[in-house]
């Protein structure tokens, strides 16, 4: 099974969509200095992270499920 987006913007808006839960969570953003949070923090923000953009992804795929109808 091929893991790669379909459209090669998607990778992007991921990108860009993990940023800014991770900023509603107060968690800053570190490419600038990929130091400033040690392992520990980072692996228990990142499940944080990841499952608030599974449930904004099933949020936006419910409401054009239903635009849809």
């Amino acid at each position: 099974m091929d893991k790669r987006p379909i459209d090669p913007n998607a990778f992007k808006a991921l990108e860009e969509m993990k940023i800014e839960l991770a900023g509603e969570l107060g968690i800053t953003d570190t490419s600038e200095n990929k130091d400033a949070l040690d392992p520990t923090t980072t692996i228990f923000t990142a499940g944080a992270v990841d499952g608030l953009m599974t449930q904004e992804l099933a949020k936006m795929g419910e409401e054009e499920f239903i635009d849809e109808d």
